[in-house]
């Protein structure tokens, strides 16, 4: 057997394929991660966190959700480790599995007012358990595609799972959007919010079928068939110093896409809702066709990482997030549904998505092949933890300390952009990866 045929064999699958087991698996777990994002600003509060005072109820809720963000740096080490011992297919079907399984047994939960205490008490566990399975989806996604994409198209190949983000966060504000617009409240607070848990058995079984068609990148079959793959993934980022300072500027350049993404995506849906009292409907709405715009201009910004460079792209979405943060939130306080709308778009469906489009790659690549897997999951993962995860607690907090007027909040988040491009503009280039090509690698 020549060696071509036996690494098709291998491999298993196409480049189509490769694409569209990356792109599925991450719109099913993304689905999963955020729709209790939306739980926690719809549902939640009443359900599990009954506490008489809404912005409280609203706190406990986001710090569930903050949980999940906490327990990913845990599952990016966990999945790392497998996916740069083992292989990346492995941990991707493991991943999705554990995924499903926490979101469906989140749907089936009974309420505060059925069982007490333990009702928060086990939506705080499967929340870690979603949190885990995510953390280590990621860079397992992000490397099927990149690990897989020809010269000159690296960028364009990982901004693909990034896609997923935009997908499942479409899907999760799409299904409770419709779900609320057809059943009465009382209906959707009892039975309906469910329905969107569970309908995730079905998702994470078609992704399945896709991914397991696919076997293992040839970037891992060259380490493991030259036996190079590293003992301990986690120590051996640590102990080499461009590495390490690969994970510093990774997790600052992150602060901004993981706040960007949190606040209009996640946060701006109680705040809209509840304080400034805009329709439920027209909110979700509104974040549905912004996370829809972002996936049809994440690969747009893939091609043009690969064209201008990955970190001017992201510098340049990080910028314009952080220039516009103000006026954004004056829009919205106005209470006006099209400058709400408007203000989505503008910052999930084009800022955010510069920086989510350039970041799986340039991530990827501040890493070597035997501990590619687990350093850019610490970088996305273990930066989620203040970027994302809290993000809707620190805007929660500062609002309220500013007596509803959004300059505090507002400066955070400026803050933070300015953070993010500072970092992106001194980050060590071309750790791991060393092509002959290098002109879409400029700054």
């Amino acid at each position: 057997m020549t060696a071509a045929v036996s690494d098709r064999r291998e491999q298993g699958a196409g480049p189509r394929t490769v694409l569209a087991a990356s792109l599925v698996g991450t719109t099913v777990e993304w689905y999963d991660f955020f729709l209790y994002a939306t739980a926690a600003s719809l549902v939640f509060p009443k359900l599990f966190f009954p506490v008489g005072n809404e912005t409280v109820g609203s706190l406990l809720a986001f710090g569930t959700f903050a949980v999940g963000f906490v327990a990913r740096p845990l599952g990016g080490l966990i999945f790392g480790h497998i996916g740069d011992r083992l292989g990346r297919k492995r941990t991707l079907v493991a991943t999705m599995v554990l995924m499903g399984v926490a979101t469906a047994l989140i749907g089936l939960l009974p309420s505060y007012a059925s069982i007490g205490i333990a009702a928060p008490v086990l939506l705080v566990v499967l929340r870690i358990l979603q949190g885990i399975a995510v953390g280590g989806e990621w860079g397992g996604a992000v490397l099927l595609a990149v690990e897989n994409a020809p010269p000159g198209r690296r960028a364009t190949y990982g901004s693909v799972p990034q896609i997923g983000l935009g997908l499942g966060l479409a899907l999760g504000t799409g299904v409770f959007a419709l779900l609320g617009e057809v059943l009465d409240e009382q209906t959707f607070l009892s039975v309906g919010w469910r329905v969107a848990f569970v309908l995730s058995v079905v998702l994470v079984a078609v992704g399945l079928l896709v991914r397991l068609r696919v076997l293992e990148t040839p970037e891992f079959r060259r380490l493991r068939d030259s036996g190079a793959t590293a003992a301990v993934p986690a120590v051996q980022v640590f102990r080499t110093r461009a590495h390490r300072r690969g994970v510093g500027a990774g997790m600052l350049a992150r602060w901004a896409e993981g706040a960007a993404f949190n606040t209009w995506g996640v946060f701006l849906v109680t705040y809209a809702t509840a304080t400034v009292k805009v329709d439920k409907v027209v909110v979700l709405l509104a974040v549905t066709a912004g996370a829809l715009l972002m996936a049809v201009l994440v690969p747009v910004a893939g091609v043009l990482a690969d064209r201008h460079g990955r970190r001017r792209v992201f510098g340049v979405g990080a910028a314009g997030f952080g220039l516009t943060v103000v006026p954004s939130f004056l829009a919205v306080q106005t209470g006006v549904p099209w400058l709400v709308v408007t203000v989505i778009l503008l910052q999930l469906g084009v800022w955010y998505s510069l920086m989510t489009g350039a970041e799986s790659t340039l991530f990827a690549e501040l890493f070597d092949t035997d501990v590619r897997y687990t350093g850019m999951s610490l970088v996305f993962q273990g930066s989620g933890i203040w970027a994302s995860g809290l993000t809707p607690v620190f805007l929660t907090a500062l609002l309220a300390f500013g007596g509803g007027a959004p300059w505090w909040a507002a400066g955070y988040l400026a803050l933070t952009a300015v953070i993010s491009v500072v970092a992106v503009a001194v980050m060590p280039r071309w750790i791991g990866w060393r092509p002959a090509w290098t002109r879409g690698d400029r700054w």
